[in-house]
């Protein structure tokens, strides 16, 4: 029986766990009892998992990697239903997982933390020596080691810590994700990997190693105090895995419940895409690559921030990437470093702005410019003349849609014959997912979907519509990579009239229209006909495309 002045004393030495965490430490309450009384709470089975035996066949149900993320392992068959043993209860989130990944009807029973962790050893291996092998492909930044030697902050004790970052780093690379985010929160830590532009949490350390966790990623980049927990701060991490360079860009900054960490990944060998791996349909390709080829001008990729314009940038810049010409970049800041490409980062802190390195550019007498956003009118003035004068300049811009770029560049004081003189083409896009290849099953479009993307039933019988099922492949989402929606505006002499005229957005859009050009939903889809994506991944991405 367990007494107040029990609780009184374990609530003031509590530690970063939890009240329950402290008793049980204390040895006032076993974890057995807190298991079973957690289980009886959430009417849940109790199940004693001491002595258990478990079927290959069921084992190789759920894989190494969600056993040990859910802490959850089938232990046996019911009437035809999956029994599934757990640590964790109250934990929806975990059971949620487990039942959307095996598609099938799942009872989850209750057993101790330590009694499912052994269990996972004994059939799955132990996590740790999964991680050594896996970690033998990890290099970290050179002069990392010696760094953590010599700094007071680092001792023997800190190798878990190492090893948990490295594994970190490592799962979200090997997922695809794009970002990793650590987040303290009042009570815990949460970890999210952006993987195809959603976020998905990740299971977490607990939250008493939040800070050691922060300086060890402040110690790899090598730039951040790990002092100073104060102000944002920024850093770059560079590491091998395997055979492949990989970058990571750090931001933290302070909340109120410690510092929050955001990790960008930037793998180098994610740009050396082809125009169709960026999206482009053959008969969009052969336009866009007659744009690209053009001796100067500009050409403008649009559309909001996180839309893929900066990888549709660097997959032309790939495209044209050539012994005879000269290309130059200048960027804030310079997210992946490519081969025979000189790029220029901006540095305001010591006057090396845009339009400062945009104006030193044109003295190294450059065939191909790209600027990576053109934000004011002093850059707009120079990208402009640098068109004119022989260059091709390739930039972007925030803009809704392709022709509304025009206006963007009038607004921010270009003159309207200067935009109709120097503009070739703007590029409007948007990013949807791609539907796995490896699980995708044919489908059908509903009535509403029908009706929101304005396809007519004749154009079904030469479509292969896609839905998503879920595997190992894509982690149970049915989507794997994203790809582009376009839309293509040429600008030709009518339109340079138009824009000569001060003709609104709206009659240009027409005028473009007139020539052929599909909407970013139009574009959208075409390529949910052709089984590439999913009618609702259209229609929530282009919600602003009326026509």
């Amino acid at each position: 029986m367990v007494t107040l002045a029990q609780v009184e004393n374990a609530r003031s030495n509590m530690g970063p766990d939890g009240l329950v965490s402290t008793l049980v430490q204390n040895g006032v309450i076993s974890e057995l009892d807190v298991a079973r009384t957690l289980a009886a709470q959430n009417s849940m089975e109790f199940v004693d998992l001491e002595n258990t035996q478990v079927d290959r066949k069921l084992i190789d149900l759920l894989d190494a990697d969600d056993a040990r993320r859910y802490q959850a392992i089938p232990i046996g068959m019911r009437d035809g239903i999956l029994i599934i043993a757990l640590s964790d209860p109250m934990a929806m989130h975990n059971m949620d997982g487990i039942t959307y990944k095996l598609r099938r009807e799942i009872e989850f029973v209750c057993s101790t933390q330590e009694a499912v962790k052994k269990l996972i050893i004994r059939y799955y291996g132990d996590a740790d020596d999964a991680a050594s092998a896996l970690l033998k492909g990890v290099t970290l930044p050179s002069g990392t080691e010696s760094k953590e030697d010599d700094d007071e902050t680092e001792k023997e004790g800190d190798a878990p810590i190492i090893k948990l970052v490295s594994l970190l780093l490592l799962e979200a690379y090997t997922n695809r994700a794009s970002d990793i985010h650590i987040e303290p929160l009042e009570t815990k830590l949460r970890i999210r990997f952006r993987i195809d532009g959603v976020l998905q949490e990740m299971q977490a350390p607990p939250k008493r190693l939040h800070s050691a966790i922060v300086s060890r990623i402040k110690i790899m980049s090598r730039s951040m105090s790990i002092a100073e927990r104060r102000l944002p701060q920024d850093g770059r991490i560079q590491i091998r895995l395997g055979d492949k360079s990989v970058d990571l860009r750090v931001s933290t900054i302070p909340t109120v419940h410690g510092e929050s960490v955001v990790m960008r990944i930037l793998d180098k060998t994610s740009l050396m895409l082809g125009l169709p791996d960026l999206g482009f349909l053959s008969d969009d390709q052969a336009k866009f690559e007659q744009c690209i080829a053009l001796p100067d001008g500009i050409i403008l990729v649009t559309g909001p921030t996180g839309s893929g314009k900066t990888t549709t940038l660097y997959g032309c810049l790939n495209y044209m990437n050539k012994p005879d010409r000269k290309l130059i970049t200048v960027e804030d800041p310079v997210e992946y470093q490519m081969n025979g490409i000189n790029q220029v980062p901006v540095n305001a802190s010591i006057g090396m702005t845009f339009p400062a390195a945009l104006r030193s550019m044109l003295r190294q007498a450059p065939n191909i410019i790209m600027i990576g956003e053109i934000r004011d009118y002093e850059t707009a003035s120079i990208a402009v003349n640098a068109s004119l004068t022989g260059h091709l300049v390739l930039s972007t811009l925030h803009t809704n849609d392709a022709p509304s770029a025009i206006a963007r560049l009038v607004d921010i004081g270009i003159k309207p014959f200067l935009v109709s003189s120097s503009v070739r083409a703007v590029v409007a896009q948007r990013l949807v997912r791609k539907l796995c290849t490896f699980c995708r099953a044919a489908g059908e479009l509903t009535e509403y979907e029908m009706a929101a993307l304005q396809v007519e039933p004749g154009m079904l019988k030469q479509a292969s519509v896609m839905r998503p099922i879920g595997c190992d492949k894509c982690r149970g989402k049915g989507f794997r990579g994203r790809m582009g929606i376009f839309e293509m505006f040429l600008v030709d002499d009518e339109v340079r009239n138009m824009i000569n005229n001060n003709a609104s957005t709206i009659a240009l859009r027409q005028r473009a229209r007139e020539l052929g050009m599909r909407t970013l939903r139009e574009d959208g889809v075409r390529k949910v006909l052709s089984g590439m994506t999913t009618a609702d991944e259209v229609i929530s991405t282009t919600m602003s495309d009326l026509e």
